[in-house]
């Protein structure tokens, strides 16, 4: 039994060499007052203000090998649960990511599992991490990595517990979807960077009004092209994508998106000017729905801080030009301040007129960096919505006041390290 126990440890030890294991901790505590905060901001009701809250508690583990990322989370608004219950009754607990990636040799590898898939500028594929609870999806990837040459393929297929007969999937909402394949490819140029993406998904159709009888799925997909070109003090960053397919099981999709931005980056501040341009359905009708949907990215970073046209305001809507300015300056290390003009117009034909126009919106974030570990960022937003505004979103006034305002604390020390340095097999 003693030579046993000498043996499993010495087998131990070797198995550990060139493995490093990590702990970190994700904390951050987020207060909003919200008076027209995604919406405008109706009469005789009153605003909103709460504190949300994320603890998220990762596991790392590295190798030559092997990679593995395991994490678990909590989401939660301060008070939603009342006193001594002996359960949390917001059911906020959950699996954020549980993945491995296999390396085959120096260039390949095979990554599944719970993961973020996030890609250049996140505007079709990101992590979301602005949302307390972030975005993961179930997939799995074959990744390629050779020095300027990255690419990758995914697929997905979801399910619902596990059947014995059908693959009905009945989960809606947020375009979450039944299946999913997609093709990846980056090339790096010094430090210009040019990349392609397929991507396609597949949502449950269903043979009867009622959604009752499954009927297959429909597919819609995403095809399209990123770029970003530094040049000395100068940075060109732009991207075009279209969507084909079906935007519901019986309506054809024809869509698009575009973007142009340029910056200015003299010293510690950032000038950039850029527009976005995505295509819509004229409030007429059409003979097909024309409103790109900009899927799974990490939607808050685009089009202003208010969420007004984020990703669900899309659907089967007007579209959206979005002309922008923004400065960021940076007084010292660790503060920095950015404010950001749009202008919105919509994309497509509003019923009743010919004006385009929107509204405009102001962003202004201050970040300050108290240590490597902590930071806080306050916010304030504002926006100048119009008649057209009003008649987008349901006929509600745009004569009252819309503004958003939020302070956020984060956290993120690294709470363990080890490693052990060795050769492995």
């Amino acid at each position: 039994m003693k030579s046993f126990f000498i043996t499993l440890l010495l087998l131990t030890a070797y198995v550990s060499f060139s493995q490093e294991f990590t702990m970190d901790l994700d904390l951050r505590d987020r207060f909003e007052y919200r008076h027209g905060f995604s919406t405008l901001f109706p009469d005789n009701t009153e605003p909103a203000a709460f504190v949300r809250q994320r603890a998220r508690l990762k596991l790392g583990y590295v190798s030559k090998l092997l990679e593995i990322k395991l994490s678990v989370q909590d989401v939660s608004t301060w008070g939603d649960t009342r006193q001594i219950l002996p359960s949390d009754g917001n059911d906020s607990f959950m699996l954020f990511e549980a993945w491995a990636k296999i390396y085959l040799n120096d260039y390949w590898a095979i990554q599944a599992g719970r993961q973020p898939i996030s890609y250049d500028n996140q505007r079709i594929l990101g992590g979301l991490d602005w949302a307390m609870q972030g975005r993961t999806h179930d997939a799995l990837l074959v990744r390629y990595d050779k020095e300027s040459l990255k690419g990758d393929l995914g697929f997905a297929f979801n399910q619902v517990g596990e059947p014995i007969n059908g693959n009905d999937y009945d989960i809606t909402g947020f375009f979450s979807y039944k299946t999913m394949q997609y093709a990846y490819l980056s090339k790096k140029w010094d430090k210009t960077v040019v990349s392609f993406l397929f991507l396609n998904n597949g949502f449950q159709a269903y043979a009867d009004s009622a959604n009752t009888i499954t009927d297959g799925v429909y597919n819609r997909q995403t095809t399209g092209l990123y770029f970003s070109a530094p040049t000395g003090d100068f940075t060109f960053k732009g991207f075009g994508y279209y969507q084909s397919g079906k935007a519901s099981q019986d309506t054809d999709l024809s869509a698009y998106d575009l973007g142009l931005e340029v910056a200015f980056s003299p010293n510690k501040t950032v000038f950039a000017a850029g527009m976005e341009l995505l295509s819509g359905t004229d409030q007429a009708g059409d003979d097909r729905n024309r409103s790109f949907f900009p899927l799974y990215g990490t939607n808050h970073a685009f089009n202003g801080y208010m969420d007004y046209f984020y990703v669900g305001n899309h659907a089967n809507n007007v579209g959206l030009n979005d002309y922008y300015l923004s400065t960021t300056f940076k007084p010292g290390k660790s503060n920095s301040l950015k404010m950001a003009v749009h202008y919105f117009m919509s994309n497509a034909d509003i019923i009743g007129t010919d004006d385009r126009d929107l509204g405009t919106e102001i962003d202004l974030v201050y970040t300050h960096k108290i240590n490597k570990n902590v930071k806080t960022q306050v916010g304030y937003s504002h926006m100048f919505a119009t008649d057209q505004m009003s008649a987008i979103k349901g006929g509600t006034t745009n004569e009252n006041t819309n503004n958003w305002a939020w302070v956020q604390l984060f956290v993120n020390p690294r709470l363990f390290t080890h490693n052990l340095k060795g050769e492995e097999e």
